[in-house]
């Protein structure tokens, strides 16, 4: 066979692999788990870090203002040194539609060896703490919740005896390059921590989603939470790996009430979002971003390029493999655009989208060799050491 040939055949197999033996990611039924009402519900604390979030949180505010839930709740955001009026839009928000009451703070900028919202994560939970709740929810301030959103997260976690229960909220998808690339990005998540793995009681996968995670107040003192994980870019990862550390059971699945009101109308908005954590993702490894690399080429670049070749001459079995594989790498992408709501005729451009973030990768590692190192919110951390939660 040519080399072209033994290329779409490794690929065929790379997907035949994929689609039997990596947890099912590619299926999309991890939902919030069987749940029942607990006899007496527990208290909680909602943790919101917000830096610079005045326009999102009259979107998602109220959403967490309005919570329908049996016990005690109470909403702690921390204005992370916003610079246009996050605090005070939080007040006149909380004034003008009651609810859960709300408690702001101001912490200051961050001590050195502290990344991302970490900072102000750890100041509402030591606030929160003073409260003793037996629950945490940690969720982003551009995160918007049914009225019984809180109520279900609580039910599931003493249902199934969970200390961390994290849903990943439905990002939006309105503009082109937002159909394009977001449920792309949720796809190749489930691929690298397969929700079934990270929900097995004795599992050695451990993933969470930032956006909705609600934590065992009890379970992250013993953790050392956030803490131990303050130098982590990829906080939500490091997170629960800390929990199932300390012995805490975990789970994860696709959120039915939770969204993310965040656009990203633009490429350059996406990239960035992406290109921030990937070469953290990576472990600020060359090996692995060539192994990466590699592997982003074989398994998702060569099935349509392999499958033309096969037809221009380079043999039938270049084209049925190449084609086998693309046909198999499209089946396996539906799932998720179903969720998405999309349309199923994107599922064959996924080569595409697989090659941005193939781009948005190598970026990220030439950000970090530039001595630019991770960002966020306008915030710059300059070459961070991995830290082994990362």
């Amino acid at each position: 066979m040519s080399a072209v040939a033994w290329i779409a055949v490794g690929s065929l197999a790379a997907w035949v692999w994929l689609l039997l033996c990596q947890g099912f990611f590619w299926r999309t039924d991890q939902r919030l788990p069987r749940r029942a009402d607990p006899e007496r519900w527990p208290s909680v604390a909602i943790v919101v870090p917000a830096r610079d979030e005045a326009a999102m949180l009259p979107v998602s505010l109220p959403s967490l203002l309005a919570q329908d839930y049996p016990g005690t709740a109470e909403i702690f955001l921390v204005d992370d040194c916003s610079k246009d009026g996050t605090g005070d839009v939080a007040r006149a928000l909380s004034v003008r539609y009651g609810g859960l009451p709300v408690t702001v703070v101001s912490p200051g900028e961050p001590e050195p060896g502290w990344t991302g919202k970490l900072w102000a994560v750890r100041h509402g939970m030591a606030l929160a703490r003073a409260r003793d709740p037996e629950y945490l929810l940690l969720t982003d301030a551009d995160i918007a919740h049914e009225p019984d959103s809180l109520r279900e997260l609580v039910a599931a976690a003493g249902t199934g005896g969970f200390d961390l229960v994290s849903q990943m909220a439905r990002l939006r998808v309105a503009s082109v390059w937002e159909r394009l690339v977001v449920p792309a990005f949720v796809y190749f998540f489930s691929q690298l921590y397969p929700f079934r793995w990270v929900n097995r009681a004795t599992g050695r996968t451990a993933a969470a989603a930032g956006g909705c995670v609600l934590l065992r107040t009890r379970t992250a003192v013993r953790a050392g939470v956030p803490d131990v994980i303050r130098q982590a870019v990829i906080d939500d990862v490091a997170l629960a790996r800390a929990v199932r550390r300390a012995g805490g059971r975990i789970w994860l699945g696709l959120a039915e009430r939770v969204d993310s009101v965040r656009p990203y109308p633009r490429l350059a908005d996406l990239w960035r979002m992406v290109s921030r954590s990937a070469y953290a993702q990576l472990r600020h490894h060359p090996l692995v971003l060539l192994g990466t690399v590699l592997g982003l080429a074989l398994v998702y670049l060569a099935p349509p390029l392999t499958l033309v070749a096969g037809v221009l001459g380079a043999g039938p079995v270049a084209a049925v493999a190449g084609g086998l594989a693309w046909a198999m790498m499209a089946g396996t992408y539906m799932p998720m655009l179903g969720y998405y709501r999309q349309s199923l005729w994107l599922a064959p451009l996924l080569p595409v989208t697989a090659l941005l973030y193939l781009l948005m990768t190598v970026d990220s590692a030439v950000q970090h060799y530039r001595g630019r190192g991770a960002a966020w919110k306008g915030r710059t951390y300059a070459r961070p050491e991995a830290a082994p939660d990362q």
